[in-house]
């Protein structure tokens, strides 16, 4: 009997510690301000995605990294200049209109210009032949 009472304390302490390490992290305000910096930069491996939509391991690094940033005192903003520092305005989910992403924003509005162009040539070219 001694034996059995043993055993289920052992088993209610291993259940004990399971919850325990999967409880929730204990400041949900870091958590909103960690997800806020997330939604803000670009996973630089899936490139289409935020760091907070991304489970690739890089974008999961660069959250802990902003985590453990935010932890230590640091502003959003601090968190987001280390990372643009690091990596370049790349990172950056809405990266800024300067001079060297001025072809990031104004690319795809250019080629549908190019496009528009070249279908108008070639109606005007099937037009005269005609």
């Amino acid at each position: 009997m001694l034996e059995i009472r043993r055993q289920l304390l052992a088993f209610c302490t291993a259940m004990l510690c399971c919850v325990v390490q999967a409880a929730p992290p204990a400041d949900a305000a870091l958590e909103l301000r960690v997800n806020h910096v997330a939604e803000q930069l670009r996973c630089l491996v899936c490139q289409n995605q935020t760091i907070a939509d991304s489970h690739a391991q890089l974008a999961l690094d660069l959250k802990n990294e902003a985590r453990t940033q935010l932890a230590q005192g640091r502003s959003e903003q601090d968190v987001i200049d280390f990372m643009v520092q690091r990596y370049g305005d790349f990172v950056l989910y809405r990266p800024p209109f300067k001079p060297n992403t001025w072809l990031l924003w104004t690319g795809p509005f250019l080629l549908l210009a190019a496009g528009l162009a070249t279908l108008l040539y070639i109606l005007r070219q099937r037009e005269e032949k005609t």
